[in-house]
């Protein structure tokens, strides 16, 4: 090897000392024509995961114990960790996530019921008080691929 080789190699290493490797992006459920990808944003470091359910486009499933569509609990990555899902059927769906930094599968609340951890809907809606309904978080998916992103807030 010459030179030349050896220095532009020690800078290309000297570039990537320090740079994390964005974890590789894998659909989850059976592979359709319909793929959703959520980018979370503004999670505040890199503890725990981050855990991103869809739900169909049904009032009475939405947040409801068992009412998910599916769930992906993925490694945190600040500030952006993304998921993509494969989805049955073109329609409305929405999405609700929270940054479950201490990794226990739970979305931990205060003594007083409030949030404990970072949480996000898809659309963002702003509700200052109680979850949002449905209609303010649901977004049409069609075919081929649909990207949304989700802004985390905390406490």
């Amino acid at each position: 090897m010459g030179l030349r080789s050896l220095l532009f190699l020690s800078a290309l290493l000297a570039s990537m000392e320090g740079a994390a490797a964005a974890p590789a992006l894998v659909c989850s459920g059976e592979p359709t024509a319909f793929r959703l990808t959520v980018s979370v944003t503004d999670l505040k470091s890199a503890e725990g995961q981050v855990a991103i359910t869809v739900y169909p486009d049904e009032e009475k499933r939405f947040l409801a114990a068992g009412g998910k569509l599916a769930r992906q609990r993925v490694s945190a990555v600040a500030p952006t960790t993304a998921a993509c899902f494969y989805l049955p059927a073109a329609g409305y769906y929405a999405v609700a996530i929270y940054h479950d930094a201490n990794a226990n599968h739970d979305f931990d609340r205060t003594m007083l019921g409030f949030p404990d951890e970072g949480f996000g809907f898809s659309r963002d809606p702003q509700s200052t008080v109680g979850l949002p309904d449905l209609d303010e978080v649901r977004f049409p998916v069609a075919a081929g691929d649909t990207a949304i992103t989700i802004h985390t807030r905390y406490p």
